[in-house]
């Protein structure tokens, strides 16, 4: 399991293995300005799987604007804001569209303890849970 906290960025993914497991890992951001915190993800996601190219996320916990493109590491990415898609999960196409990322987005207020807690969950290879599983007390 990868943990980065350097700077402001905290996530947690799964080791690199095929995908048995529902999601990738977990992103903490600290606030909701999607524009300051993707750039950051994207360049430690780095070429795990190939270079993002696309994201696709709920626009409902994030400030405005929702952009349908932003800069990140260079790179132009494109941004698919879906209301049916769960608040707490992030899709990453990766480019070509040969893979993809699912991660759970723990939102900005929740308690560290708990953060620390969902986070680690979506970052084992063993989980079968759903992002929105992983943030109930049930899930956890």
């Amino acid at each position: 399991m990868t943990t980065a906290t350097a700077g402001s960025l905290r996530l947690q993914m799964k080791p690199a293995s095929p995908r048995p497991a529902q999601l990738d890992g977990g992103w903490w951001p600290r606030t909701t300005d999607l524009t300051t915190e993707l750039p950051a993800l994207v360049a430690a996601m780095g070429d795990r799987r190939g270079a993002v190219s696309h994201v696709l996320l709920n626009a409902a916990n994030w400030d405005m604007p929702h952009p349908a493109r932003m800069s990140a590491g260079g790179r132009s990415l494109r941004l698919g804001w879906f209301a049916s898609q769960p608040a707490c999960l992030m899709t990453m196409i990766c480019e070509f569209g040969e893979d993809r990322f699912d991660m759970l987005i723990v939102p900005t207020d929740t308690s560290p303890a708990s953060a620390t807690t969902a986070m680690t969950a979506a970052g084992d290879e063993n989980n079968t849970c759903s992002a929105e599983a992983l943030l109930t007390p049930s899930g956890q």
